[in-house]
C-alpha cells in the first residue's frame, strides 16, 4: 500500500512540475523583455544629445509605435533597416526588438540568430552582448534540436561570480538539466541561487519552488 501512495505522490509532484514547466519560460522571457526595454530606454535618452542620433531616435520611436500597434511585420522591416543603417547605440536596440517579434512568431532559431550576431558584435558594448547571450540562451530551450551540452557553453561564462546576469545565467542552467532529465545538476544550481542573499526575490522564489518541487528543499 506504501508503494501506490509513493507513486501517487511521484505523480503529483511531476503534474506540478509539468505545469510550471510550461508556464516558466514565458515569466523568464518577459523578465529579459523588461531588461531590455529598461536598457532601451537608458540608451534612447543617452542618444538624444545629436542631430543624427535625434533622428534615428524618431525612426526607433516609430518602430516601437508599430510594434505596440500589434504591426509585427512592419515594426520588424522598420527595427531591420533601422539595425542596418544607424550609427548609435539604437541600432544594437532595434535588434533586440527584431529579435523579439521574430521570437514571438514561433521561429525560435531565427531569434538565436540574431541574438548570436549581437553576442559577436565586438563593437556592441558589453552588457549588450551579454544580455544577447542570455536571450539566445533562453530561446535555446524552446529548440529541442539544441542540446543541453551547447546551451551549457553559451550560457556557463555569464553565471560566475560578480557577472551582471549571473543569478537569470544560474537558473537557465538549472531550467537546462531538468530538461536533460539531469535533476541533480538542476537541484545544485537551484540551491546556488535560492543560498545567495544577493540573488533577485522573484528569481530567488522561482528557485525555493523548484527545489520544492524537485524534492531538495
Amino acid at each position: 500500500m506504501g508503494d501506490i501512495f509513493r507513486e501517487v505522490d511521484e505523480e503529483l509532484k511531476q503534474e506540478r512540475y509539468e505545469k510550471l514547466w510550461r508556464n516558466y519560460g514565458k515569466y523568464l522571457i518577459a523578465g529579459a523583455v523588461v531588461v531590455v526595454a529598461a536598457v532601451a530606454g537608458w540608451k534612447a535618452w543617452e542618444s538624444y544629445r545629436t542631430d543624427q542620433r535625434h533622428a534615428e531616435g524618431k525612426q526607433f520611436a516609430t518602430a516601437a509605435a508599430l510594434m505596440q500597434a500589434g504591426k509585427a511585420g512592419d515594426a520588424s522591416t522598420a527595427f531591420s533597416a533601422l539595425a542596418a543603417d544607424a550609427g548609435s547605440g539604437y541600432g544594437i536596440l532595434a535588434r533586440f526588438y527584431q529579435a523579439s517579434i521574430v521570437a514571438k512568431s514561433g521561429d525560435a532559431a531565427g531569434a538565436i540568430g540574431i541574438y548570436d550576431a549581437i553576442a559577436d558584435d565586438g563593437s556592441a558594448p558589453n552588457s549588450m552582448r551579454e544580455l544577447a547571450v542570455v536571450l539566445g540562451a533562453l530561446q535555446a530551450l524552446r529548440v529541442t534540436s539544441i542540446n543541453a551540452a551547447t546551451i551549457e557553453a553559451k550560457i556557463q561564462p555569464m553565471s560566475g561570480a560578480g557577472k551582471a546576469y549571473r543569478h537569470i545565467a544560474l537558473e537557465i542552467l538549472a531550467l537546462t538539466a531538468q530538461r536533460a532529465g539531469d535533476m541533480e545538476k538542476a537541484q545544485a544550481n537551484y540551491r546556488v541561487i535560492f543560498d545567495d542573499a544577493a540573488s533577485p526575490p522573484g528569481i530567488r522564489a522561482r528557485a525555493s519552488q523548484m527545489l520544492n518541487i524537485l524534492g531538495a528543499s
